[in-house]
């Protein structure tokens, strides 16, 4: 299965640029009540996320940024605690799922490493939720019992 899939699309997904102020990506994941998103650099390459841990150890360790100030310093300076692994757009589902296991949402990136969208994981598992359910749902139904019984005969 091609993970093209499962993808949102950069354009449907809320990413800032490393270059942006801390106000502004605290602002935009409180708008969107967001608890992470994707960094790209100024050629639009995917370089990290941004999670709210990130911007609360920096006020804690930083006590001369308040809610004012913090527009003079940039997503860069910010230290990242959690290196989400983007997967290539060419990847295989197994490679997918392994990455998505620890990681809320995966990152997607194209062979030069330029972001291009994500994939969620309530997606992969939504996903997986219907082909197990449909699948077990065909197995008791009748017609699947007689399809079965001739196969074996």
């Amino acid at each position: 299965m091609n993970i093209a899939f499962f993808l949102t699309p950069k354009s449907q997904v809320v990413h800032e640029k490393v270059t942006a102020s801390m106000r502004r990506a605290m602002e935009r994941m409180e708008y969107h009540r967001y608890t992470a998103i994707p960094l790209v650099d100024e050629k639009g390459r995917y370089v990290g996320t941004l999670t709210e841990g990130d911007i609360l150890w920096k006020l804690k360790n930083d006590t001369d940024i308040n809610l004012k100030n913090s527009e003079k310093v940039l997503i860069k300076e910010i230290p990242r605690h959690v290196q989400n692994k983007a997967v290539s757009i060419n990847s295989n589902i197994e490679n997918l799922i392994l990455t998505a296991k620890s990681q809320n949402f995966v990152p997607v990136v194209d062979d030069s490493n330029i972001f291009i969208g994500i994939i969620k994981r309530s997606d992969i598992i939504s996903y997986c939720y219907e082909r197990i359910f449909n699948e077990n749902k065909y197995k008791t139904s009748p017609h699947y019992q007689i399809l079965e019984n001739v196969a074996n005969n």
